[in-house]
């Protein structure tokens, strides 16, 4: 079969709304980043997608489609959706070709189009061919998706600068993951639902968030759809591509070391001795790693930028496996509110006072704060708040509230529900 034979076959099955006048995205559950990406739609910027494997990226995209079609006014037959998962080789000109085929009398110089192409990274040389069609075609209005950084590499940053905006696509917050489930009511009253929240946060954490697992009880399934549908691929498939990676193995290992202890302080040359590979290698998986939205890089706080970026570093994983969920709690709970709250740094001093997360706010005021699924000591905070003269510190708590001095111990589900985190600290 020729390429443009296959390609209107593709694009006949993937664009419905050709055939379907009334269009609408079935069994779409609001996310909060939606909200964010609508307010670009009007500007002629591309709008790039990114994130990890089965986040949401394409529904977003699909989303995107019955927006423009409801709000933006668009003809069904001026949109356009493509995914690149299986065509590296293509040249956009040849969807533009299959496409004409299908409707000859539309002029792509005149008149408005949504194009949306997913998994962009897969394309040969895509920010090149991206460039010269958002050059040619004013009237085109651009939608993108990658399972990485679009802009990995510095060529995509040559040829896109000021012509992209990216948004990160996240696994589920728990507020959306409880929207996802029905279950809403929980947030608007958590004193009456605290213990079905207690509960339903420890699948959470189970299912790292990913929208196809909410439903999912079985442990087992949860691990394997992980293990094979995700990090596999990404591992084995996705990085290669973009990286030149010597030792797939080693890459793996020090995946797995992540994974099982989250938030360990990692030294790249003690790991390097124990894994029998360079700094260097280390150090560039590491990066590889971060790079695939697989491990998030936490620094050590520190008021001089330069001793900040040399500083001690931690790493927390995207995802866990359900046994470690398990097995290892309060690991598992500090990991996933490092997530969702983006911390950016941690506080360890020579004396081994340590802070889980430095809050540093719009307006650079400093909040510490300590995550903590069980016992409680507020010693570190306390230090911490005499050092640096501050007003006052948080503990986000599994389900004690109370006040010592300057300190505001929390349950984590008053904190990343909704309404609640303005009025207890920013």
């Amino acid at each position: 079969m020729k390429i443009i034979e296959r390609i209107k076959l593709i694009l006949e099955e993937t664009n419905p709304w050709w055939k379907e006048k009334d269009y609408s995205l079935k069994e779409y559950l609001p996310r909060d980043v939606f909200v964010q990406i609508e307010k670009f739609f009007s500007y002629r910027q591309i709008i790039g997608l990114i994130g990890l494997r089965r986040v949401g990226k394409t529904t977003l995209m699909l989303k995107a489609v019955e927006t423009f079609l409801h709000k933006g006014k668009l003809s069904n037959k001026n949109i356009i959706y493509f995914s690149f998962d299986d065509f590296s080789s293509l040249d956009i000109e040849d969807i533009l070709t299959a496409y004409s085929d299908f409707f000859p009398d539309i002029d792509l110089k005149k008149g408005k189009f949504l194009f949306c192409f997913d998994e962009i990274q897969k394309l040969q040389n895509w920010q090149e061919k991206i460039k010269r069609l958002y050059d040619i075609y004013p009237g085109i209005k651009i939608i993108v998706s990658g399972s990485e950084s679009l802009f990995l590499r510095q060529k995509a940053k040559e040829h896109l600068g000021g012509r992209i905006f990216e948004f990160k696509i996240n696994p589920l917050n728990f507020k959306e993951y409880l929207s996802f489930l029905g279950k809403e009511n929980f947030f608007k009253n958590t004193l009456l639902y605290k213990q079905e929240i207690l509960k339903v946060y420890k699948h959470y954490l189970k299912t790292s968030g990913f929208p196809e697992l909410i439903k999912v009880k079985d442990n087992f399934v949860i691990y394997k759809y992980l293990k094979e549908s995700i990090l596999d691929k990404i591992l084995f498939k996705d990085i290669p591509i973009l990286f030149r990676v010597e030792n797939l193995t080693a890459l793996e290992d020090i995946l797995d070391i992540i994974m099982r202890y989250p938030g360990q302080i990692i030294d790249s040359s003690k790991l390097a001795k124990e894994l029998v590979l360079s700094r260097q290698s280390v150090s560039s998986y590491l990066l590889y790693l971060e790079k695939a939205f697989l491990i998030k890089k936490v620094y050590n706080f520190s008021k001089n930028l330069r001793k900040q970026k040399r500083a001690l570093k931690k790493y927390y994983p995207a995802i866990i496996y359900p046994s470690y969920v398990e097995d290892k709690f309060s690991l598992c709970f500090e990991n996933a509110l490092i997530w969702q709250l983006n911390a950016q740094f941690f506080y360890r001093d020579a004396y081994k006072n340590e802070i889980d997360i430095i809050h540093i706010g719009q307006n650079k005021e400093i909040v510490p704060i300590e995550i903590k699924s069980g016992k409680i000591n507020t010693a570190a905070l306390k230090y911490f708040l005499r050092k640096y003269k501050l007003r006052k510190g948080l503990v986000l708590s599994f389900d004690t509230e109370r006040k010592e001095d300057k300190v505001y111990i929390l349950p984590f589900y008053k904190y990343i529900l909704p309404q609640k985190r303005k009025a207890v600290l920013l």
